[in-house]
């Protein structure tokens, strides 16, 4: 493990444990590959069968992966976790997270890795976006700025490539990192736990090779990825996600209630259309700006709770 001081294992004089970790879903058309590949460049591999139906965990086990299996496919999130969990029991000073279906190339590990080795960064991403390295499908490209851009806004951090799965994190950043979600929103969340927990995150571009179509309905995906981020943004920003739109729909529906009553001044008029989108505008901002102040206030008695916690902990330590 890392040392005490958090410094890198090569400065404590030894070589540090690097270990590539696998979630992945019936892939038992590349998984071998995959490992195999990816020995070359760490330690130990681990594999985590998310319940696949096909021989994904016997390739795996027999490509030399140390191979953890869920009874029933439970989301790359909870896959992710198990892999922490594991990554931490092994003493990873480095663990690499990369896809099962063969669109990363392990042969990239060393730079995504060198970062931390270095001490630079606690969190590197590998970034399909940077020096112009890969041009994902159109539809891809759009679905993936519409969450990076979400997901950089809520987190208050700044990255291209928000939904990589090529990602590496030193023993730190698996020790702090809370992350609670099941599915794909997993990988925005990580910037939230990343900005909550001060860790240091920096890009390196990376290939991605498209060669089969998309599992997964990218539209279904999208949006059920977006709906989770909104999740998170509204319970870790919720006066970002309710408080502003709150305020400029409050301020449409006043400004608007003003230009009827000066309607009314000069023609005697009363303006119903304009009155009834003034009162909708008003209400519904009235009501976003009473969901951000509860939602804050939620949020900051259960960060009160959770630090007394943490205060109760060290002081029975």
């Amino acid at each position: 493990m890392a040392s005490a001081e958090g410094q890198p294992a090569e400065a404590s004089g030894r070589k540090p444990l690097i270990v590539a970790a696998i979630p992945c879903f019936n892939e038992e058309r590349f998984i071998g590959s995959v490992v195999l590949r990816a020995r070359k460049h760490v330690d130990r591999v681990i594999v985590v069968d998310d319940g696949s139906t096909d021989a994904t965990a016997e390739i795996a086990a027999s490509a030399g992966a140390v191979v953890v299996r869920h009874n029933c496919n439970q989301g790359v999130g909870v896959a992710t976790r198990t892999a922490i969990r594991r990554a931490r029991e092994m003493g990873a000073d480095v663990m690499i997270r990369m896809d099962g279906d063969g669109q990363h190339n392990a042969d990239e590990i060393p730079a995504v890795v060198a970062p931390i080795l270095r001490g630079e960064a606690d969190v590197v991403v590998g970034s399909r976006f940077l020096a112009g390295k890969v041009r994902p499908p159109f539809f891809r490209r759009i679905g993936q700025r519409v969450l990076t851009t979400t997901t950089n806004v809520g987190s208050g951090t700044r990255i291209k490539d928000s939904q990589s799965g090529f990602r590496a994190f030193s023993a730190k950043a698996l020790e702090k990192m809370t992350l609670t979600e099941d599915g794909f929103g997993v990988e925005s969340e990580m910037q939230f736990a990343i900005a909550r927990n001060g860790l240091k995150l920096v890009e390196v571009p990376i290939a991605v090779i498209y060669t089969d179509k998309a599992k997964r309905n990218p539209v279904a995906h999208g949006v059920s990825v977006l709906s989770r981020v909104l999740v998170l943004l509204s319970l870790r920003q919720p006066m970002v996600l309710f408080g502003i739109p709150g305020l400029l729909l409050l301020g449409g529906g006043v400004g608007l209630g003003i230009w009827v009553l000066d309607i009314f001044g000069r023609t005697n008029q009363l303006a119903i259309g304009y009155l009834l989108g003034a009162v909708l505008l008003s209400l519904v901002g009235i009501l976003a700006l009473f969901a951000a102040l509860m939602l804050q206030s939620m949020k900051e008695l259960l960060r009160g709770q959770w630090e007394r916690f943490e205060r109760t902990a060290e002081n029975d330590l």
